[in-house]
Formats: structure tokens, C-alpha cells, sequence
């Protein structure tokens, strides 16, 4: 994974499939002890919205590879009265050895791979969450074997989820179809980047929830109002209600369909208890893939001793 040191992963695009592969068998290596790799470097993490599976995911990986985490919380810090991103993003370079940034604006994150040498991570904006589809891509993969061909819906708002989901799928041959109300699709330029890359395999945006289930694999959904939205979440509920992922929508999918969500979970909204809990979900390997994928990016990103 040479090829992807000292390099920037600030949405899925930036890498393409065969170095997606390349990860993939990377974290499942770690994950199985098969090998040990060590990686005595700083990762800085600046997070400006809660988190809970990346921040811990992200310190343990690094911890497990010899290295140090350093927390840096906007409340405490001179970026949370108002430094320039310039000048913060000139600073931390000089003190880390990588970044991983959540945000809101994907602006901002770009800003900062501007500004810093080192490299940056994605860790979430409005626009891509793409560490947590990096870790999405192994649940499946290791569900089924193999991607390549796998259809993935996608029920919900039209969110960074959605949009990294659809750019990754697309670049490992999985059809991807993501439903929305019809107010909530995701953006049209990701849309037609995803239809760019996909070339055979199938991308659809539909407002239909039921043949949007149809056939699938896997059946995956996001809160139904994200992180800052949170005033908007009960007037949603009417409006989403047809999509939430229950039995009897389960029922319309693949036979051997996995059920997947990035958590947080409103279990009862967007999911029901009974699936969530169920014998088709993989939430919580899911979860636990963030750290193996995680682990996988640092190495190649900074390099192993």
C-alpha cells in the first residue's frame, strides 16, 4: 500500500478500486492477527461534532499500532475562538503526523489538506463519511465473499451516508439503489459522479421503498435526521415512515439479506428493534470493522515500521 503514503483521503473518489481492495484485505489481515504492523507516529483527531465509534475507533487503532492519539476538542482549543483554518491546518502539520478531521462544511476539510503536508482524513462531513463505507464494504465482503455484483439499498435521508455509499459502491461493481422521499435525495452531482464510475452495475435513485428492496443483499439505513438536524427529526418521522427497515419490508429483499446501519440507531424510526436485533443484522460487526479498516488506512497512509 505504498502508493497511498502521504496521500489525502478526503472522500471515497480519491481512491480507486483496486486500492479499495487493496485496504479491504489489509483490515481483514489485521483483524485475523495475521500480521502485526507497528506505526510509532501522532494521529491528531479534531472533531467538531459528537462522536462515538470514530473517535474510539480511530484512538484504538492507533494505540494498537504503537502510536499516539491527541484529542484535539475544539472547546479547549484555540481553532473553537476562531483561529483561521490556515493557520491552524500550518500548525498541526508541524506537530502530527496525521489528521483526521469531522466537520461540517467539506470546504473546511479541504482547506486543511491545502494548508498541511501531512495527510488528512475525512472522518465525516455533511457531504461523505467515507471511513465509515470503507468499513460498510468489508461487512458485506465478508458476508458474501465478494463484492463485485451485490446489490445494496440504501433507505433514508439522502446523506453523507448515502453519497459515500454511492460512490462506493460504484467503484467495486456493486449496484447501489438509494430511497428517499422525494424532498431528501441525495446530491445530483454525486448521483452522476457514482453513474460515472459504475459503468454496468446499476445506481438508482427512487422515492419507492418496496422496489427499492426488491432482490437486494443488503438493506441499509441512517437516521432520519442527521447530526444539526435534530429539530427537524419529528416532523420527519410522517414523511419517512414508509422507509422504515422493518420485517415486512425485509421480506421483499434477497433471502440471505444482511442488514446494516452506522449508527446511532432511533430503533423504532428508521429501524425496528425486531430487525435491529435480529438474525440478519450485522450492525455490530459493522461497528467493529471501523476499527480494522481504520487501522488499515493508517498504515498505508503514514507507512509501517
Amino acid at each position: 500500500m505504498n502508493k497511498l503514503k502521504g496521500r489525502d483521503l478526503l472522500g471515497l473518489a480519491d481512491l480507486s478500486a483496486g486500492e479499495i481492495q487493496e485496504l479491504l484485505h489489509l483490515a481483514a489481515q489485521l483483524k485475523a492477527g495475521q500480521i502485526n504492523l507497528r506505526c510509532n507516529k501522532v494521529l491528531g483527531l479534531l472533531f467538531y461534532k459528537a462522536s462515538t465509534r470514530t473517535r474510539v475507533s480511530f484512538s484504538v487503532a492507533m494505540y494498537q499500532l504503537g502510536g499516539q492519539v491527541i484529542d484535539l476538542n475544539p472547546n479547549v482549543t484555540q481553532v473553537g475562538r476562531g483561529e483561521p483554518v490556515i493557520d491552524t491546518a500550518r500548525v498541526l502539520d508541524r506537530y502530527l503526523d496525521i489528521l483526521a478531521i469531522r466537520t461540517f462544511e467539506q470546504k473546511e476539510l479541504e482547506t486543511f489538506a491545502e494548508y498541511a503536508q501531512i495527510p488528512i482524513i475525512n472522518a465525516l462531513t455533511d457531504l461523505e463519511h467515507p471511513c465509515q463505507v470503507l468499513a460498510d464494504l468489508l461487512t458485506v465482503q465478508e458476508c458474501f465473499g465478494s463484492l463485485t455484483g451485490a446489490t445494496v439499498t440504501y433507505l433514508g435521508d439522502g446523506n453523507n451516508v448515502a453519497h459515500s455509499l454511492l460512490l462506493g459502491c460504484a467503484l467495486m461493481g456493486m449496484n447501489v439503489r438509494i430511497a428517499t422521499p422525494p424532498d431528501y435525495q441525495p446530491d445530483r452531482g454525486i448521483v452522476e459522479q457514482a453513474r460515472q464510475i459504475a459503468g454496468r452495475s446499476e445506481v438508482t435513485i427512487t422515492d419507492d421503498p418496496v422496489a427499492a428492496v426488491k432482490g437486494a443483499n443488503v438493506v441499509y439505513t441512517d437516521v432520519w435526521a442527521s447530526m444539526g438536524q435534530e429539530d427537524l427529526a419529528e416532523a420527519r418521522i410522517p414523511v419517512f415512515q414508509p422507509y422504515q427497515v422493518n420485517e415486512q419490508l425485509l421480506s421483499m429483499a434477497d433471502s440471505d439479506v444482511i442488514v446494516l446501519h452506522c449508527l446511532p440507531a432511533h430503533r423504532g424510526e428508521e429501524i425496528t428493534d425486531e430487525v435491529m436485533e435480529g438474525l440478519r443484522s450485522r450492525v455490530w460487526d459493522q461497528a467493529e470493522n471501523r476499527m480494522h479498516v481504520q487501522k488499515a488506512l493508517l498504515v498505508s497512509l503514514l507507512g509501517a515500521d
